[in-house]
């Protein structure tokens, strides 16, 4: 589940609350090349709100000229086909040999969306069971990452805790970061002890409900937090102090990423220090740091960039593809625009050597 499928439980809720009717469609099987993913949501109404998407293109104004028009699955979810020739496909912009299929369903006090949204909110591993006979859905618990399944009889979308950031130090880096993070469906923990740095209302997500600020010291809050696989922690208060007492904490735990930032020198001597401690060299070597992609950043925003471009890339299993087409990249640049030669020094100058 991602960030646009999130949005689209909060936004049943909030319409369910003004009085709207609601139909979700879910994207169930998918044939050849399909914008968005099996489990994927979308929530309309007959006033013309819509939320999240299941292709990206005309899919989306069928779907609300049918609800426009009266369309209603009833109790009994709706299995609906796109692209079953290819004229079809080409009318509703799916992509070459895409075909699409997608379970409609009225929601209701049974549909199990809210006891999905508050499960997610908390956390949870889970799963949301959708009997395609009856209509009637309920939320189950897991020890495990769930797989999607769909039969003819039942429609089971796992789900799990939103992906989470906490950032040490609230800078004008974190700022940037916060900004760009949120978007990308992560709730956002700034963690800085320092009076002097308070994020003004002004600030980019300050506001935000995704984004928390605390002031506790940077150890006690991540063994607080208990960070788990959906968990990014990032130090950027160039203050080894600050910095180390939260990366001493963050490499013991579950985190799937830990970068903190810094150059190369001092990459090396923070290494040395946490070797100090109870750290384990395996531990040690999960921290990422420099932090971020080398995309040649040197501003606020462009390493706020950098950085959430390699966690997303270890997020989504690719880093090292990126990191292997970044060294490609330098390679070639380094042929194709070699460094220029030094001019030949004055023959007086050699003259006096």
């Amino acid at each position: 589940m991602d960030v646009l499928d999130a949005e689209v439980l909060d936004a049943v809720s909030r319409w369910q609350s003004q009085g709207d009717e609601v139909l979700l469609a879910t994207v169930a099987r998918t044939w050849g090349s399909a914008p968005r993913p099996v489990g994927a949501m979308m929530a309309l109404t007959a006033r013309c709100r819509v939320a999240g998407s299941v292709s990206g293109g005309c899919i989306e104004d069928d779907l609300l000229a049918k609800v426009a028009n009266g369309f209603r699955p009833g109790i009994r979810p709706h299995v609906q086909t796109y692209g079953l020739t290819a004229d079809e496909a080409h009318r509703f912009g799916l992509p070459c040999g895409g075909t699409l299929e997608l379970i409609l369903e009225s929601v209701s006090r049974h549909s199990a969306l809210d006891a999905m949204r508050a499960a997610i909110n908390a956390g949870q591993l889970g799963t949301r069971e959708l009997d395609l006979r009856t209509g009637q859905a309920c939320v189950q618990r897991v020890a495990q990452p769930a797989a999607f399944s769909y039969t003819p009889e039942r429609l089971s979308v796992p789900f799990g805790p939103r992906w989470r950031i906490i950032v040490i130090g609230d800078g004008q880096l974190t700022r940037h970061l916060t900004a760009m993070a949120v978007p990308l469906g992560y709730q956002v923990v700034i963690c800085d002890p320092r009076e002097i740095h308070e994020m003004a209302d002004d600030a980019p997500g300050a506001l935000s409900p995704h984004v928390t600020r605390v002031s506790e010291m940077p150890d006690d809050l991540i063994v607080s937090l208990r960070p788990d696989g959906n968990t990014a922690i990032v130090a950027l208060t160039h203050d080894p102090k600050l910095d180390d007492m939260a990366l001493l904490e963050a490499l013991k735990s579950d985190a799937f990423y830990v970068g903190a930032i810094g150059s190369h020198r001092n990459q090396a001597s923070r290494r040395e220090r946490l070797a100090m401690f109870d750290l384990t060299p395996p531990q040690i070597e999960r921290l990422h740091g420099p932090v971020g992609l080398r995309l040649g950043a040197r501003t606020p925003p462009e390493i706020a960039l950098a950085i959430l471009a390699e966690i997303t890339a270890l997020r989504n299993g690719t880093l090292g593809v990126v990191r292997t087409l970044g060294t490609l990249g330098d390679t070639m640049r380094r042929c194709t625009h070699p460094p220029a030669c030094e001019p030949n020094p004055p023959a007086a100058l050699v003259r006096s050597k």
